[in-house]
This record gives structure tokens, C-alpha cells and sequence, in this order.
């Protein structure tokens, strides 16, 4: 079967993002919508969805109590809009489900979604798991549910139900302007869950919440599970898909690719908190997910030859404890959806429990599905809906090997629906499929180490700069004074030349007065002599320092001129230094608050290796207590010689 997909086009992108341009404080919502088109086979992830990270806060519910009241009601649904979509995956994994059995089947690995596993990963406190939704006789008319839910008038309700093919829906741009404009927080907050729902959960309608969604969000404030409906529409549209070849998919996408990173080890090894009382699984799987770039078809050739050595079988998030494994007369369990019902059999998967795996009884399980429609379609969920009040629940330890002989022969004699077989010749290690890319946490590491190094030289550059600028300041100030010196010492040579001159006229003239002839020719003579020395020497002095005065003068604005640019580049250059430092010092912020991370996380693993050291010590004190004579207590002393290995590897974290 091939599986073909389309991105939607530009356009039809930009009319997502401008519905929702009037609610962002700034810019558009781009950054946070995923859409995609699909031509033969949809997920849930397509226009229809709105994708927006920190809803709540786009929305205006952002006071101090509304996101405790969110996740109080509805549990971690709102990080199902960070969860990655990978579309070749996604396409790839749709070719792996078995109608037959209602599993995924990669290879000779059968694996499902289960009830305790979907209601890990919502976490919502008001889910009780017997109480499941079935589709009562007699309901609320789709007007009377919407009142109670949002808390318009009639009127207002009536005038924005309309008919999309066979189901009455309201839109989700009337959603959105009462999520803007409702007075009643509580009411914006039941708004906004029942638009995930519809949009995202079960996306059946495009851009628009039916009928169907809104009576089982209805019956959720009964505390009812909306678990078993999720999971029921999941394998329904995977089976209908398959069975076509083609076809859409009404699901939840990212909670089902959640699910599957976590079995496929594509999460980084973390610790998980699982018994604080805050953990939430899905906010540990978005912000731990590894990115891979794989095509389709390595998709599946990957997922065709799965061994079980390569399946994380438990969820590292997944809590030990009761699995629900019948109900009623049924040897599987009945799920009812919001548009008809479909059984699925937890025995077949007792491995994802941390269970030994044996021979599912599966009698009846084809027939289980049905829609609702026809003329017994009331008795058998009437049926179904009793059951549901009488199940049975499984608990037990893990034990070797992990399947019994019995089961081994029964899964090599199976017949697969349709499903693409293992390939010998295909088949390859699985760490030579996954092109593996650095998460997110490490490409920003990364960019601002390198960030960090090149601010640290060009901070050191700038301050070598700054020294040389100094100094080349420092020189050309010491050559200004000289030059003004030397322009004085001329200055004042050529005034004493000028007086000298004076004086030699002054005598001239007092000569040509008085004395005798001989003496007035001889002082004449002298005079003339003199004058004409002086005057000689005036004109050399006058001529050469006017010119090299005229060359100093030139040479003292060059000076000025350069003096003045190199002011204005330190100046240039101290600004710059200001804005880089003040850049580094937020950068070794940020080291510092991720080595306190850090040193949280290592404070967490010595709790657990302290935790697992106390294990040990009461496994000493249960060895010695219990005997060794019989299966159960040499398996228990098994157990407990595990809990001692354990405890030697804790000290090492002490």
C-alpha cells in the first residue's frame, strides 16, 4: 500500500495564520501552526488543526489560577500541540496496523496503545478509569449542551450551529471569539478544551467541533473518561485507512506518535520522575525527543524488520501496577467511540506491562466493531456499557523469559492482515536507519558555546585595538606640542629681527645728524653695513620660516584631523565593548542557571540511589526470611538478588 502525501500550499497556510493575527500581542502565529494537506491519507495534524504553543497565554488565560484550573479539569492535553509530527513516520506506521488483531505488528513485535498507557500520558485528575462514555438514548439537544458549556443565551447558540454533511458542528472562529471576549475565566477555560477537542483529539470536521465531540466533553464534567473514545477512534480510522488503502485520519496524532516514541527509544534517556507529584510524561517527551531524518521508505523498512531487542517495551514513564485485561463476558476489551465501538485485547501486548507474554484468547474480536447506526446498535453498547461495571484486573512481576513457548509457536502460525513482511535481505541494524539529530537542548548548547568563543576574541580584539589607539593618540599629541614649539621659537626668532632692523634704522638716522664727516661716513658706512646685513639676514629668516610655518601649519590640521577621527573610534570602539560584555554576562548567566539544572538532576539521582540502597538492605532482611524450597520463593529470591545488584550499582551515585 503506498500512502500519499500533500503539504498544503502557501496560501492555504496564510489563511490559518490570519485568523489568528488579531490575538498575538506581536506578529503573527507562525511560528506556532502546523498544517499540513493530506491528498489519500490525512493525520489529524492538517489545516484543521491549530497548532499553538502556550495557548493558554495566547488566549488571555494567563492569570495566577487558570492553568491549574486547566490542567485540574482537562490534564496535560494542551503539550499535545508541541509534540513533533513526523510525516513520513506517520504515513510509514499507518501500513503497520493489523484490523485483524487491532495491534501495530512490525515484524514479530505486536505492540498497541492502552488504556493505562493513554491515561499515563493525559494525566487528567478527574478521569475514573470504569467510568467510560457510551452514547446515551435520550441526550441534550447539540444547542442545550453548547449552553451548558460556554454559557450563551439560546439565541446565540442557535445562530452559529450549522450542517457539515451529516453532523451539526459550530465553528471554531465563534470558539475563538468567545475564548477572547467571555467575562466567566471558568467558561473561557472549558472553551478552549472543548476547541482541543474538537480540532486536534477528534478532528472529524475541518475547522469546526460536531456534535459528537461535544457530548462526550459534555459527559467529561461526570468525571467520565474520554480514554477508551480516543483510543476506540484511533484503531478505527487506522483499520479503515488500511483496509481501503487510503483514505483520512480522525485521530489524535501526536498523543499516538507520544506513545510510539517512547516504545522506540527515540526519547533521550532522562530521568524520569515518576512518582513527584508535578511529572507529566508528555511534557517530558516534547522537550526529549530526538530528531531523525529518515525517508518513508527506511520508515519501513525499519519498522518491518523490528526485533524484539529493539522495542522498549515498557514506557520509561509507565508506572507498574493492575492492567485491565477483560470485561464482563467479553475475553477482550470493548471500546466505545463517539461514533460507534471497537475491541482491542490487552493480553496480546502483556510485554508493554513488563509481563510474560502468552496465547490472547481473540475469539469474537473481529466482529467487535460496529457504528452506530442499524436497529441493535442500542443493545449491544447498552451490552457493552454493562460489561464496563464488571471488569477484571491483572497484576504480577516480570519474569524470564518473556514469552512462553506456546505463545512463540502460535505468533510463527499467525496470519497477519495484509501487513508487509521482514525481509531478510533488508534487514539492518536499526542504528543504521536513524540518522540521528542533535535535540534541541544540544543545537543551542552548541550555538552558544560558539557564540560565547566569538565574542570572547572579538571582545579581546577590540581591547587590543583600544591599546593601539591610545598609544597612537599618545604619539601624535607629543608631535602637535613640538610642532608648536618649534612654530613659536620661529615666531620669536623673526620679532628679534624685526627689532634689530629697528635699531639699525634708528642709528642710521642719528648718524646722518650729528658727528664729523669722516666719523659720519665711518658710522654711515657701518650703518649701511650693518642695515644691509641685517636686512639681508631678515629677508632669509622672513622667507624660510613663512614657508616651513605654512608646512607646519598644514601638517599640525592633519594631526588634528587624525587626532579627532581617533577620538571618535575609541569612543566607537569602548560602545562596542559596553554591548559585548553585557552580552557575555548573560551568556555566563545562563551557564550558570543550566549547571544548576544539572546539579538538581544529580541531587535526584542520589535520592533514587539512596532509595535503591534501602531496597537492598530490606531484600538482605526478605532473603533471610523466606525459604528457598518452592518455585515462588526461588523466583522471589531471584528478585531479590536484582534488588542487591541494583543497590552495589546506587553506591556508586552516593
Amino acid at each position: 500500500m503506498t500512502v500519499v502525501v500533500t503539504p498544503l500550499s502557501g496560501s492555504e497556510k496564510l489563511r490559518l495564520r490570519e485568523v489568528f493575527a488579531s490575538v498575538q500581542d506581536s506578529g503573527s502565529l507562525s511560528g506556532y501552526i502546523r498544517t499540513y494537506g493530506f491528498v489519500r491519507f490525512s493525520s489529524p495534524c492538517s489545516h484543521r488543526e491549530i497548532i499553538i504553543s502556550k495557548s493558554l497565554r495566547r488566549f488571555g488565560i494567563n492569570g495566577a489560577t487558570r492553568p491549574q484550573l486547566f490542567y485540574g479539569n482537562y490534564g496535560d492535553l494542551p503539550y499535545l500541540l508541541d509534540v513533533q509530527v513526523d510525516e513520513h513516520l506517520f504515513r510509514a506506521l499507518a501500513q503497520f496496523w493489523n484490523p485483524a488483531y487491532s495491534c501495530f505488528t512490525f515484524g514479530e513485535v505486536d505492540l498497541v496503545p492502552t488504556v493505562e498507557e493513554y491515561t499515563a500520558l493525559l494525566r487528567c485528575p478527574r478521569f475514573q478509569v470504569d467510568r467510560i462514555y457510551s452514547r446515551a438514548a435520550n441526550v441534550p439537544t447539540f444547542w442545550k449542551k453548547l449552553m451548558t458549556i460556554t454559557g450563551m443565551s439560546e439565541q446565540w447558540i442557535t445562530a452559529r450551529i450549522k450542517e457539515k454533511g451529516e453532523c451539526k458542528c459550530i465553528s471554531w472562529d465563534d470558539l475563538k471569539g468567545l475564548i477572547l471576549t467571555h467575562p466567566d475565566e471558568t467558561k473561557k477555560v472549558d472553551v478552549f478544551a472543548l476547541s482541543l477537542y474538537g480540532l486536534m483529539v477528534f478532528p472529524r470536521a475541518l475547522g469546526y467541533v460536531d456534535e459528537a465531540t461535544t457530548d462526550l466533553f459534555h459527559r467529561l464534567s461526570k468525571r467520565v473518561t474520554s480514554v477508551p473514545a480516543i483510543l476506540a477512534e484511533t484503531f478505527r480510522s487506522l483499520g479503515k485507512c488500511r483496509k481501503a488503502s487510503a483514505g483520512r485520519f480522525i485521530g489524535c496524532t501526536q498523543l499516538l506518535l507520544a506513545w510510539f516514541y517512547s516504545h522506540f527509544r527515540l526519547i533521550d534517556r532522562v530521568i524520569c520522575r515518576v512518582f513527584f507529584e508535578d511529572y507529566s510524561p508528555l511534557k517530558d517527551i516534547v522537550t526529549s525527543t530526538r530528531k531523525v531524518d529518515i525517508s518513508e521508505k527506511n520508515w519501513i523498512a525499519l519498522l518491518q524488520n523490528i526485533q524484539s531487542k529493539d522495542v522498549e517495551w515498557r514506557a520509561p514513564w509507565m508506572v507498574p501496577g493492575e492492567i485491565l485485561y477483560r470485561c464482563g463476558s467479553f475475553d477482550w476489551f470493548p471500546l466505545l467511540k463517539i461514533w460507534g465501538a471497537i475491541g482491542y485485547v490487552p493480553l496480546l501486548v502483556l510485554r508493554q506491562f513488563g509481563l510474560r507474554q502468552f496465547v490472547p484468547a481473540t475469539h469474537g474480536l473481529a466482529q467487535s466493531e460496529f457504528a452506530y447506526r442499524g436497529a441493535d446498535y442500542k443493545k449491544r453498547v447498552g451490552e457493552i456499557s454493562s460489561a464496563w461495571n464488571k471488569t477484571c484486573r491483572l497484576k504480577g512481576v516480570a519474569i524470564s523469559p518473556a514469552t512462553t513457548p506456546e505463545y512463540v509457536e502460535w505468533r510463527g502460525r499467525r496470519i497477519n492482515d495484509n501487513i508487509p513482511e521482514p525481509s531478510v535481505e533488508e534487514a539492518r541494524p536499526m542504528e543504521e536507519y536513524l540518522q540521528v539529530m542533535p535535540s534541541e537542548l544540544e543545537i543551542m548548547k552548541q550555538e552558544f558555546e560558539r557564540k560565547n568563543l566569538k565574542l570572547e576574541k572579538r571582545i579581546a580584539k577590540l581591547e587590543e585595538e583600544k591599546i593601539y589607539s591610545s598609544l597612537d593618540v599618545d604619539v601624535q599629541k607629543m608631535e602637535v606640542e613640538k610642532e608648536r614649539k618649534e612654530k613659536r621659537k620661529i615666531e620669536e626668532d623673526r620679532d628679534d629681527l624685526k627689532e634689530h632692523y629697528k635699531k639699525a634704522q634708528v642709528s642710521l638716522r642719528r648718524a646722518r645728524v650729528g658727528g664729523s664727516s669722516d666719523q659720519l661716513q665711518k658710522e654711515v658706512q657701518e650703518g649701511k653695513a650693518r642695515a644691509e646685513y641685517w636686512e639681508k639676514e631678515f629677508q632669509e629668516i622672513q622667507h624660510d620660516p613663512t614657508v616651513e610655518l605654512k608646512e607646519l601649519k598644514n601638517k599640525v590640521e592633519d594631526l588634528e584631523v587624525a587626532l579627532h577621527e581617533g577620538k571618535l573610534r575609541i569612543e566607537q570602539l569602548e560602545t562596542q565593548e559596553d554591548y559585548l560584555k553585557g552580552e557575555l554576562q548573560q551568556s555566563r548567566g545562563q551557564i550558570k542557571e543550566r549547571d544548576h539544572v544539572m546539579g538538581e538532576a544529580i541531587t535526584q539521582i542520589r535520592e533514587v540511589a539512596k532509595y535503591v540502597q534501602d531496597l537492598a538492605v530490606r531484600a538482605d532482611v526478605l532473603s533471610l526470611m523466606c525459604g528457598l524450597s518452592s518455585d515462588i520463593g526461588r523466583e522471589l529470591a531471584l528478585l531479590l538478588d536484582r534488588v542487591k545488584t541494583l543497590g552495589i550499582r546506587a553506591k556508586a551515585y552516593l
